[in-house]
């Protein structure tokens, strides 16, 4: 199967050449031939599995049908809403590669930065709008921007919106466009508000679900590394320094871990940036160019990261902290391992944390074993295994938190010891 099969105009054919587009992922295949056929259409899948272009290639098809005369203002006939800002800068950027053959003129509003430039830009006119809800509505409340003319509505990763908190706006949203529309979901799952999100927006809607969670585990090498809390930072500094991992994106659930992971890392040697919602755009902007050109080596962040943060080659995500929802985890994991790539997903679990990551294995549907890394075993396996009084327990006892020496090793030391002794 090809684009080309799925109905795809010449005019994105092409633009898809240089982005190495050779073939439809499941969700493009079973997704673009609906859309180009004016379906409403709700499609859950994983992060990675090519969700963008499964909408974005048929609303612009769509869009590019019917352009309006040059002397003519642009009014948004397409509205794709995103949860972060980050998500609309991606999503404006691969719609923008798309596009780079057609008459279809993009705009993305969020928040973050000034009011004024994205005024001046919907003032002009566009065809498609890529927004964040918040900002959406500032915007409309000015009386910049007028959706009566709405054509095609886009959720992006709507279950992020609404855990959110953005009900309410969307409500408000959708009860000032057009009832006469197409609408799409995506979402990574179903929940309950997606679902009532679904049966106030779409009209009688095509639900497409994607399971690929079996090449998720065969392209993401999953571990876990159970170790006290309070030498988290240090074995997560010296797993990076001491395999001389040079592009490493870390995750924690909180602003103020990320501050002090941040500082850690750099204290360590390690070259590092934070990210998270406290941090201006132009610093948040900066510190992704930094991480994807490989100008440091360690990208410390909240959630924020863990949806529109598209890097094809990145080897290596810890989770320094487990997400507080389940289901994060999978976009978090699925920030490596993307393009048909390979990639690490490392999880720091301590003893706190076994219960959380009890429900990212029910979601995953598989059990991951935990283990030690080398020198950090926790302090109550040491105290269980001294209490045993076995060869392995007196060495860890002796040389707690230092280098060990292998049992194999001491077992054939004492072998060799008692064996001497006899021929004496």
């Amino acid at each position: 199967m090809t684009f080309e099969t799925l109905g795809v105009i010449p005019q994105i054919l092409s633009a898809l050449i240089p982005l190495d587009y050779t073939k439809p992922t499941p969700v493009q295949a079973k997704v673009i031939p609906l859309v180009l056929e004016g379906k409403d259409v709700i499609a859950t899948a994983q992060t990675g599995t090519g969700k963008t272009a499964a909408y974005a290639l048929p609303l612009l098809q769509t869009l590019a049908r019917k352009i309006p005369k040059e002397m003519t203002k642009r009014s948004i006939r397409g509205l794709v809403l995103v949860p972060t800002r980050e998500l609309a800068s991606q999503v404006y950027n691969a719609i923008t590669s798309y596009s780079k053959d057609l008459h279809v003129n993009s705009i993305a509003i969020y928040g973050g930065v000034k009011l004024t430039p994205q005024t001046n830009k919907l003032q002009k006119g566009a065809d498609l709008l890529i927004a964040t809800p918040g900002r959406l509505i500032e915007h409309l409340q000015m009386g910049n921007l007028d959706l009566s003319k709405l054509e095609m509505l886009v959720f992006d990763e709507a279950d992020r919106i609404l855990d959110m908190g953005f009900w309410n706006e969307i409500e408000l949203l959708v009860a000032q466009m057009p009832k006469k529309r197409q609408t799409l979901l995506f979402s990574v799952g179903m929940s309950k508000s997606v679902k009532r999100l679904g049966e106030i927006s779409l009209k009688k809607p095509v639900t497409i679900a994607i399971n690929n969670q079996g090449d998720f585990a065969k392209k993401v090498e999953q571990s876990i590394y159970l170790v006290d809390k309070e030498r988290k930072c240090e074995l997560l500094s010296y797993m990076i320094g001491s395999n001389n991992w040079h592009q490493v994106l870390v995750f924690t659930r909180t602003k103020q871990s990320a501050d002090e992971v941040g500082k850690y890392m750099e204290e360590s040697g390690l070259k590092t940036l934070v990210l998270h919602g406290d941090k201006a755009h132009s610093q948040r902007t900066k510190a992704i160019s930094a991480f994807k050109e490989g100008t440091i080596r360690v990208l410390v962040a909240t959630d924020i990261a863990s949806r529109g943060l598209d890097i094809e080659d990145l080897p290596h995500v810890i989770n320094y902290e487990l997400p507080g929802d389940a289901e994060d985890y999978l976009h978090r994991a699925g920030r490596t391992g993307r393009a048909g790539k390979e990639g690490k997903a490392i999880s720091l679990v301590c003893k706190e944390e076994k219960p959380k990551f009890k429900e990212i294995e029910k979601i995953l549907k598989y059990t991951i074993k935990g283990e030690f890394y080398k020198g950090f075993e926790t302090k109550e396996w040491a105290e269980k295994e001294a209490k045993k009084g076995t060869i392995r327990a007196k060495i860890d006892h002796e040389k707690a938190n230092k280098r060990s020496i292998g049992i194999k090793k001491k077992r054939e030391a004492i072998k060799e010891s008692k064996a001497k002794k006899g021929k004496k």
